[in-house]
């Protein structure tokens, strides 16, 4: 274990990204490597992506690989020895590898062991390694069914019940307490309801959209469960890995900021921009009893925070990004990937 020292407060990394060497976990998956896509724009000497490619794929780093400054391991992040070995020498490390919600919830112990455990080790390894900032994704599933909206970071996480919220704010206070026993950098990233290309198809969140495209295509009606009232605070991908490298960039550390619009989306307006896109305005909504398990029915991020600290603001719009992942999901349809993942 690293020994504790006199801690100054205030980033020790700020400013320009060219010429370092860059960690990102997880970094083929949906959020990684389109933070990688700006880490090679940025100008970093050598990026290095690990991910066990459970929900990464070597195609979402793209034209990434073909820079010649990124490097894919595929390794498990429970892997102390790996993770000491590409922790060493590296500049900034953005901690995005995680589980879906579900397989934490059907899956615990393994959850644990790559969210709390493998988390633990990575900062440790960050401090002895004299990593000069980590930037974390954390998530709005920390506040529960929030209590006040727009949601600010200083809302309670008492009210979340799931194990991926409980796993998230333990990272948040790892990062805490490494900072004041180290002097370890960070900001951590809350985010909201994440949408665009190369995401999750099977998220809980955000596998509205993708079924919908799918019956819309096959020109069925979006089914809607209850009254269609739910509402997400939509933050596109791109938006999100531009928070990132403002985090990274920026002077702000021993911070968490939430990343959203302060936008709400009602799945009624989802649906709504979804059939105009494809082309099938007017087409009416299905309507079905409200499940007995039902999400978090209502999110709407408070963005005034990360705006002062670290100067982001959300870029892309619901009708905008949508149209994006339109796109994108049209051309992931002709693929065995889609068809698979939708089996």
């Amino acid at each position: 274990m690293p020994k504790l020292r006199e801690v100054t407060k205030g980033s020790r990394f700020s400013g320009d990204l060219r010429g370092t060497r860059i960690l990102v976990t997880g970094g083929s998956g949906f959020i990684g490597s389109h933070i990688i896509d700006l880490l090679v724009a940025a100008g970093c000497d050598e990026i290095v992506a690990v991910d066990n490619m459970v929900r990464g794929r070597p195609e979402n780093l793209g034209d990434a690989l073909g820079s010649g400054r990124v490097r894919l391991v595929q390794g498990d992040i429970r892997d102390r020895a790996l993770m000491d070995t590409l922790v060493k020498g590296t500049d900034v490390v953005f901690h995005q590898a995680a589980l879906r919600i579900t397989q934490c919830a059907s899956e615990p112990r393994h959850a644990f062991e790559v969210m709390a455990t493998a988390t633990f080790n990575l900062l440790e390894s960050c401090v002895e390694a004299g990593v000069a900032k980590v930037v974390m994704a954390s998530s709005a599933s920390v506040y529960g069914m929030a209590e006040a909206f727009p949601t600010t970071e200083k809302h309670h996480p008492y009210d979340n019940r799931t194990l991926y919220g409980a796993a998230k704010s333990f990272g948040e206070g790892l990062l805490r307490s490494f900072n004041d026993m180290y002097g370890l950098d960070y900001v951590a990233l809350r985010y909201f309801n994440a949408y665009g290309p190369r995401m999750d198809l099977t998220g809980r969140y955000t596998e509205v959209m993708v079924r919908w495209m799918q019956r819309l295509a096959e020109g069925q009606s979006p089914i809607v469960f209850g009254d269609g009232l739910q509402t997400m605070d939509l933050v596109h991908v791109r938006d999100i890995a531009q928070a990132n490298i403002l985090s990274a960039t920026s002077s702000a550390t021993d911070v968490v900021l939430n990343v959203g619009t302060g936008v709400e989306t009602s799945l009624v307006d989802l649906a709504g921009h979804l059939t105009r896109i494809m082309g099938r305005d007017g087409t009416p909504l299905l309507h079905e009893a409200e499940r007995a398990v039902n999400p978090v029915p209502r999110r709407l991020c408070d963005t005034r925070l990360a705006k002062d600290l670290i100067g982001f603001e959300a870029e892309i719009g619901a009708a905008e990004g949508l149209a994006d992942l339109v796109a994108w999901w049209q051309d992931e349809s002709r693929s065995d990937h889609l068809r698979r993942a939708l089996a």
